[in-house]
């Protein structure tokens, strides 16, 4: 073991507050750029206000803008809770401790879980509409006969591995017949045939040359029936399938391997050996009007879309696409005819537009038609003046409806409106404003004016130019992301585009990508979590940010508090961006008042809890499933936030005034909860799940970990502020009874109170670990052998993973102080998440959008804040002087660089600068006036820091 030098100095340096400025914008690591117009959704490029967000595509004769406001989701206020759960809980918990798990889960889901929307009228609901598609009221002859006339029906490609909406059925829910044949081979002729058609969304009822064959209902399930040899014709046979899907994706998804589906083949025989359906399957929607579904929790929405049919510029060259992150500008410019064609597109804080700004280098040259539509069934355009039309829509089945305006300002050239349309003609330059509003007013308030909302920004637009707009958006986003520059090092691969710098990552250096990566963190969560305006709160950063194309998202694009919402902010605090964390803090504020019912309703608890989702409508009762859905401790991680924000900024008045009421809420809940193992004698967690893994137990590891750091943080915070002496003693006495950390016959950190974890298991979810990151209940310092336990279980599970595991495996990594190993799961993260074979698999898009897959935000921020950890880590015991660790593990793939702008705990702000892989030297400005404790390898010095002054050091950590 190396001797640490630990010196200890009292002084101040009479130095002006250090501000982190940037260098010079420099191509690698401020922008995003291509040579091509976006393909696909997760090529386009990101832009948004953190209430607006918009996705350019940028193309040249078409070119397309999807956006979102952030409150248009499905539902409506309501209660989740589910009152009488908790007289359930205790037969719950003994079934667990006797060791029946699946009949604990069934009394779970059956008593247990919260309420779903709609769910005492559904039942009659759906008998009634199912008896009705049944008996093919709607169509005109059977579509089952093999005699039916399907020629004027469309077609589809089948499999949709995510669902017929990717097929053009966006939105779709009800009942669709799809009509295909086969051709049975000679040889088959008397032989009985499996029929294999992979897995089905969600319910289907299958026809050979009109007889019903099989029917079947759930997404688990393959679709293989077996057809008796009597049935099949010889030659030419016909398929009809109705496949009724009532919620979620819908249709043929196929399967997730390389086994053949949509093919007959004999009994006895592979699949390989079979003849395949013909393809595309012809379909026609018979119903698209089921009744609405029960749901736990609503979906984010997309609003609509941007539509721009350009003349005059055909045959274009010099094609470029990018994203200036220091300016939040996107552009696209190219050549045509001899002109040169710009458009600009920003999302405004200040002025709540999106606008879009087109230019030539002729007079005259500007002609195009605007267009607005949306994917809600329930949505239409109208005029509103000679410069604008507007937008309107319902969302399904819900509470909120929203208005969105587009008004157009030209310089010379003739505008018009035809058909809904805005279109111009010979101008010298336009530009597009873009609004939008709903009715929502909180989660508990639906009575908005979406109109006003839409209409009130264009106003004050009417009298300032686009050059002014820009300015006033380019000042208002700078005051965030010019707090922080970073220089992880160079290489030539910064001249290409950004698309194929990710595919060239893992074959050569490209130090840049990682630095644009960070940066491009900070620009998502500025983007999609600013602090509200007007008096008006702004939503979280959601499972995809602000952007989102799909009526049905992947798990509705909500807030998943397991990990992922709460991975969003992990840089916030640490890249200097600490208000962005506010839209997150205003949340909990109001999860806290739906968390007091929860508590009370399924475990007759005081405090507060959320379980393993919420959504715009904030509900924090167990959803889904019960073996993932009853899970405790989304509200004591949640805590952890406010905590840290503590511990960044030193701000007082909000751990007084905010933080701690709050924090001590949660944990009064778990005074509650918390029983006493009658094995152990331990308090335990129970009922609980280690996310999403391994069921309903009794005594999750992490439950314990964030319950110890939640108790540990509560009794600083009354320590800080001299209050609750008995509540502290409670908790101080609670928490050393808590089920502490195992080591079990593998060398591994257990998951779970017995030791069963499998070393083969490669979960992506490592949920135990939590201790080590973002907890700090694990470390180097205080518990070296957990934390080679930890590290053991990080081993077992491997590196490989989905986009978001890959990012908290990189900030794992970094605390265990393995920089390389860190750096090895970074090239993991941005592995092309598209192959050339058009496959897809966790890693990055090429927008850098992160992959699950599919698109989640989290691995974005996990991955920014993992590049920051080996560079500075000031985790530490709670109540005691920060210790800031400098370079704990730095990578040889960045050996010579600088981060200025770095924020550690105790309210300090750090320039770094690092050549050949050592220290070369540091300015640590106190925000606070907080004593420090610096650390670079066997090097320490504490700092008796003034507020307000820099500290200059040198790499040997010598005061200059």
């Amino acid at each position: 073991m190396k001797t640490t030098r630990f010196l200890t100095l009292t002084f101040w340096v009479a130095t002006s507050f250090c501000v982190a400025q940037p260098r010079p914008t420099v191509l690698s690591t401020s922008a995003l750029w291509y040579k091509q117009p976006a393909n696909q959704w997760v090529e386009a490029l990101p832009i948004g206000n953190s209430r607006l967000g918009g996705m350019v595509f940028g193309g040249i004769l078409e070119d397309h803008i999807q956006f979102n406001e952030a409150t248009l989701w499905t539902g409506s206020p309501r209660e989740y809770q589910r009152e009488g759960a908790a007289q359930y809980l205790p037969q719950i918990r003994q079934l667990l401790a006797d060791g029946k798990q699946a009949e604990a889960e069934k009394l779970a889901q059956e008593h247990f879980m919260g309420r779903q929307s709609n769910q005492d009228d559904y039942s009659q609901e759906k008998v009634d509409w199912f008896a009705m598609v049944r008996r093919l009221t709607e169509s005109k002859g059977n579509p089952s006969s093999a005699a039916f006339d399907d020629r004027s029906w469309k077609t589809m490609n089948v499999p949709t591995p995510d669902g017929w909406e990717r097929a053009g059925l966006e939105g779709l829910d009800g009942a669709v017949w799809f009509r295909t044949s086969f051709e049975l081979p000679e040889a088959w002729v008397g032989k009985d045939v499996v029929l294999d058609m992979g897995r089905i969304r969600d319910q289907d009822f299958t026809y050979l040359n009109g007889e019903l064959i099989g029917s079947d209902e759930g997404i688990a399930k393959n679709r293989r029936y077996k057809i008796p040899a009597a049935r099949i014709n010889a030659g030419k046979n016909q398929l009809a399938i109705q496949v009724i899907n009532l919620f979620d994706k819908g249709g043929f998804i196929g399967v997730k391997t390389s086994q053949p589906t949509f093919v007959v083949y004999p009994v006895g025989q592979q699949p390989t050996d079979g003849v395949p359906l013909s393809r595309p399957f012809n379909y026609w929607i018979q119903n698209d009007s089921p009744p609405a579904s029960p749901r736990y929790q609503a979906d984010y929405q997309p609003f609509g879309d941007l539509w721009l049919k350009l003349k005059g510029q055909e045959q274009a060259t010099n094609y470029r696409r990018e994203l200036d992150l220091t300016t939040a500008l996107s552009r696209v410019t190219y050549q045509a005819n001899g002109v040169r064609f710009t458009r600009e597109y920003l999302a405004s804080a200040p002025d709540q537009v999106i606008a879009v700004h087109l230019t030539a280098s002729k007079p005259g040259k500007i002609s195009f038609e605007a267009s607005l539509d949306s994917p809600h069934k329930e949505s239409s355009v109208r005029k509103i003046d000679n410069q604008t039309i507007a937008l309107s829509v319902q969302v399904k089945n819900g509470a909120l409806r929203g208005e969105s305006q587009l008004r157009i300002q030209t310089q010379k050239g003739k505008l018009s409106i035809s058909d809904g349309k805005l279109i111009v003609s010979e101008a010298d330059e336009a530009t597009l404003y873009l609004t939008a509003g709903t009715n929502f007013k909180s989660y508990q308030d639906v009575s908005g004016d979406p109109a006003t909302l839409s209409q009130r920004p264009l106003q004050t637009l009417r009298t300032k130019t686009f050059d002014a707009v820009k300015a006033a958006h380019v000042r208002e986003f700078q005051s965030y992301f010019s707090t922080f520059s970073l220089d992880l090092g160079h290489s030539p691969n910064e001249q290409l585009p950004t698309d194929e710098r990710l595919q060239q990552f893992e074959k050569s250096s490209d130090p840049a990508l990682a630095a644009l990566y960070v940066q491009y963190g900070r620009y998502l969560l500025i983007s999609s979590s600013r602090p509200g305006r007007d008096g008006v709160a702004s939503q979280p950063a959601n499972l995809q940010g602000i952007w989102n194309d799909l009526l049905t998202p992947p798990w509705g694009s909500k807030y998943t508090t397991n990990i992922n919402l709460e991975m969003n902010y992990w840089p916030a605090e640490m890249l200097n961006l600490p208000a962005c964390h506010e839209p997150l803090f205003a949340a909990i504020d109001e999860l806290v008042e739906s968390g007091r019912k929860t508590a009370k309703a399924h475990y007759n608890a005081r405090g507060w809890v959320l379980h393993h989702n919420t959504d715009l409508w904030r509900g924090t009762a167990p959803i889904n499933a019960s073996n993932h859905g009853v899970w405790v401790s989304g509200g004591a991680w949640l805590s952890h936030h406010l905590w840290e924000h503590y511990q960044y900024t030193q701000d007082r008045p909000f751990l007084q005034k905010r933080a701690y009421p709050i924090m001590k809420e949660a944990a009064r809940f778990f005074v509650d909860f918390l029983v006493k193992d009658p094995k152990t004698g331990w308090l335990i967690s129970t009922p609980s799940n280690s996310p999403e893994h391994g069921g309903l137990v009794a005594g999750p590891t992490m439950d314990h970990q964030i319950i110890r750091d939640l108790f540990k943080n509560c009794m600083a915070a009354s320590e800080i502020l001299g209050t609750d002496n008995a509540f502290r003693d409670t908790i101080k006495t609670m928490y050393g009874q808590i089920a502490p950390n195992q080591i079990g016959k593998h060398g591994q950190l257990q998951e779970w109170l017995q030791d069963v974890d499998d070393p083969k298991d490669t979960h992506r979810h490592v949920s135990h670990l939590w201790g080590v990151h973002p907890g700090t209940d694990i470390t180097w310092e205080e518990t070296p052998d957990l934390m080679k336990a930890a590290r053991q279980s990080l081993l077992e599970r491997g590196d490989e993973g989905t986009g978001w595991s890959l990012a908290w495996k990189i900030n794992f990594w970094a605390r265990f102080r393995d920089g390389n190993h860190a750096y090895n799961m970074l090239k993991l993260l941005f592995r092309p998440a598209i192959s050339p074979e058009g496959t897809t698999g966790g890693g990055s898009y090429p927008n850098l959008f992160d992959a699950h897959p599919p698109f989640q935000i989290d691995g974005n921020f996990g991955g920014a804040s993992g590049i920051a950890e080996m560079i500075l880590q000031s985790q530490g015991k709670q109540g005691a002087t920060p210790m800031v660790d400098l370079l704990p593990a730095l990578p040889s793939a960045f050996p010579t660089g600088y981060i200025n702008g770095i924020c550690a705990q105790g309210g300090f702000v750090l320039n770094i600068r690092w050549q050949n892989g050592h220290l070369s030297g540091v300015d640590i400005t106190s925000r606070a006036g907080q004593p420090c404790v610096l650390r670079y390898g066997d090097k320490q010095l504490r700092l008796t820091t003034e507020k307000g002054k820099t500290y200059k050091l040198t790499g040997d950590l010598t005061v200059m």
